[in-house]
């Protein structure tokens, strides 16, 4: 199975950001912007910044663990995805 690493930005006047870890990104995202997700997300909305693949559950959890310790590498994910239309 396939899993994801993502981080999600609120659309608000002073963002904040979300990582998570999911194996179906399309249908975590909609739970989050409709209520539905982690506690933290609830009343907001999100749009996708970033995305990681990886082939096994074990390997997902390491990385979202380590972006969420790691205040340098989650600002330099927002600050580079930050001017990205494409997203």
């Amino acid at each position: 199975m396939i899993y994801y690493v993502y981080m999600l930005k609120s659309k608000s006047v002073k963002p904040v950001t979300y990582v998570g870890y999911t194996n179906n990104l399309k249908k975590r995202i909609i739970l989050h912007n409709s209520g539905k997700g982690a506690k933290f997300t609830r009343g907001r909305k999100w749009v996708l910044i970033y995305k990681e693949k990886f082939k096994s559950k074990k390997e997902a959890i390491s990385r979202e663990y380590y972006i969420k310790n790691n205040r340098a590498i989650r600002n330099k994910i927002k600050n580079e995805n930050f001017n990205s239309a494409s997203l």
